[in-house]
């Protein structure tokens, strides 16, 4: 069974693994630096570590 590219579905290269192109593996790359993936967390954490409290 050929595996497919995640961005494309082009049939995947064994250079560029689990990608089909250097193309498609830098988009998927640009998208984690770039925030485009996410992943959910618990809302206020961030609110505890501006308080008083919490300073050095």
């Amino acid at each position: 069974m050929t595996q497919l590219c995640p961005l494309c579905a082009a049939p995947a290269s064994p250079a560029n693994a689990p990608f089909c192109s250097p193309r498609c593996r830098d988009r998927d790359l640009l998208n984690w630096l770039g925030e485009g993936y996410r992943l959910p967390g618990r809302e206020g954490v961030t609110e505890a570590l501006d308080t008083v409290e919490n300073r050095d």
